[in-house]
């Protein structure tokens, strides 16, 4: 599947949080990532995210599409990262 993710936590939790989140995704603007991830891998990271976390104030956003082609992106300004793969 393939998901877009963002999260919103404390200070002094944000580099744990994008260590965590790169390890499973792209990494395209300050806390928002996106990418094919499986099942059992998003259920991993939201397990590894909830140990990092305060639940009382922190939150991990997912949105979920099937794959990357049923999602229109516009890009307007500069992309962090280009993820194009060449060959």
């Amino acid at each position: 599947m393939y998901v877009i993710a963002m999260y919103d936590v404390g200070k002094k939790r944000v580099s744990k949080m994008l260590k965590l989140c790169r390890r499973y995704l792209n990494w395209i603007q300050n806390s928002v990532f996106e990418g094919e991830i499986t099942e059992v891998k998003l259920e991993e990271l939201k397990m590894h995210a909830l140990d990092i976390m305060d639940e009382s104030k922190d939150s991990l956003i997912i949105f979920k599409t099937r794959q990357e082609k049923w999602l229109d992106k516009e890009i307007v300004g500069h992309e962090r990262q280009n993820l194009d793969t060449i060959l």
